[in-house]
């Protein structure tokens, strides 16, 4: 089995090379192994390898006398909601945004709780080398009573509990799909509602024929923009490969940040939840925490990725947590991350109020950002102490995440990449001719500690 599979919050690789029906039946009996619990569920997406793989993981889980619930098609969100609905681990077969040719396992524990690197996949991988080396002894299968479950009703239903459908105007909305698993859900989540709906690339094809399903690209956003144009839409939604994660367009045709849709929910929330704790994490704008204090709520700063934000929420009690890169999460939601939650909310808020997403959204952008600007360097490590040092009598820094100096005016992160040699920098200041001078003058340094 290629150990490189396993990431630091799930398993990804490229099938057959990478990641093979071998290696899915020894993560199967690996996580069975790890969570001792009677029942595992298991989801999987539209890619080519996704039933072959899923197939011998149930195998592996199998071998452990664990029984499954297999949901079938779904998108990510729907499996967190079925691990939640259960109280039983999961598993969802998917890559994400991920070119075709990759595949991969997201694993969750009962009620939707996070798995990481540091949580339990270290764990799950050593696990499943010893199956693999005949040293996890095989159970009695007798009890195993594998069994199927529709899941996409109550899904639903569990989505409108987040909004006051009466509210819901019968707006104009394109949804792209891009050939994922939001050909599924979205349609289902929406078509009841009254609203005047059109869908780009709803057929599930895991080859993604028309565009990569990784709508944080801009160039992913052309056919929403164009349609949106075209059709006087009032907001336009982009769903990755596995749904679970959702980018907006307004009615302009200008793609919202991760930040500000994080801000718009967070507003939303805090006129049903006065006073309510709010999390962002490091790489959003200064303009949610200001935001979320301004209204009276509690914002929180989190270090990135899902297993944080998931395991603050629980510590906190959180009621919403938002990421700039398009993960939404919600505390009635199993603290699970929805795209589709968020998209219901922001049609809520389109409907109650008296003004267009593109005006709507002017007073809560107050600052620009680089967005993400990725360079290649021999050594993060060294990197990031370089810059410490260059700034280190400027301004204020913290370690929360990789390192994040503020500078008053204008701040930036830097982080190594969890998979590649790529040092992660975004970088905000007060309009956008500064973000250029400021982001210059960063990637100098970066550039002058690589040598």
């Amino acid at each position: 089995m290629d150990t490189s599979i396993f990431k630091a919050y799930d398993v990804r690789g490229v099938v057959p090379s990478e990641l093979d029906s071998e290696s899915a039946r020894a993560i199967g009996a690996g996580f069975a192994k790890f969570c001792d619990s009677s029942e595992i569920v298991v989801g999987y997406d539209m890619r080519t390898s996704s039933i072959e793989l899923s197939d011998a993981f149930i195998e592996g889980v199998n071998s452990q006398g664990t029984s499954v619930v297999s949901i079938g098609l779904c998108s990510t969100d729907m499996l967190y909601f079925a691990s939640g609905r259960l109280a039983a681990p999961g598993a969802m077969f998917t890559a994400s945004h991920n070119p075709a040719q990759y595949n991969g396992i997201k694993l969750c524990r009962a009620g939707a709780a996070p798995i990481s690197a540091d949580s339990g996949l270290d764990e799950i991988k050593g696990f499943a080398l010893a199956f693999l080396a005949g040293a996890l002894p095989v159970a009695d299968r007798s009890n195993v009573k594998n069994r199927k479950e529709e899941m996409l009703e109550d899904f639903v239903k569990h989505l409108h509990s987040f909004i006051d459908i009466s509210s819901l105007k019968p707006l104009k909305v394109v949804c792209d799909t891009a050939n994922g698993m939001g050909g599924l859900v979205v349609p289902a989540a929406l078509n009841q509602l009254g609203l005047e709906l059109t869908f780009l690339y709803p057929e599930l094809d895991g080859t993604f024929p028309n565009h990569p399903a990784d709508p944080i690209q801009p160039e992913n956003l052309i056919d929403l923009k164009s349609e949106v144009v075209a059709r006087n839409a009032d907001v336009g939604l982009a769903f990755d490969g596995d749904a679970d994660r959702v980018f907006l367009v307004d009615d302009k045709a200008a793609p919202l940040s991760g930040s500000l849709t994080t801000s718009i929910v967070a507003k939303a929330i805090l006129s049903s939840h006065p006073g309510a704790t709010i999390l962002y994490n490091l790489i959003c704008s200064k303009a949610v925490p200001e935001l979320i204090t301004k209204l009276g709520g509690i914002p929180i700063r989190t270090r990135v990725g899902h297993s944080f934000i998931k395991s603050e929420m629980a510590r906190t009690g959180a009621v919403f947590g938002g990421e700039h890169s398009g993960h939404y999460y919600f505390r009635d939601n199993y603290r699970a991350d929805s795209g589709l939650v968020a998209a219901l909310m922001i049609l809520q808020v389109l409907s109650t109020s008296d003004e267009p997403l593109s005006e709507l959204r002017i007073p809560l952008e107050t600052y620009a950002s680089s967005g993400e600007v990725n360079t290649k360097v021999k050594d993060a490590k060294k990197v990031t102490e370089f810059i410490s040092n260059a700034y280190g009598d400027r301004g204020t820094m913290d370690r929360l995440d990789g390192l994040t100096v503020d500078l008053g005016e204008w701040w930036f992160n830097v982080r190594p990449s969890n998979t590649e040699p790529l040092l992660r920098l975004n970088l905000e200041a007060k309009n956008s001719q500064e973000v250029a001078s400021r982001l210059s003058e960063v990637l100098a340094v970066i550039s002058k500690a690589d040598r």
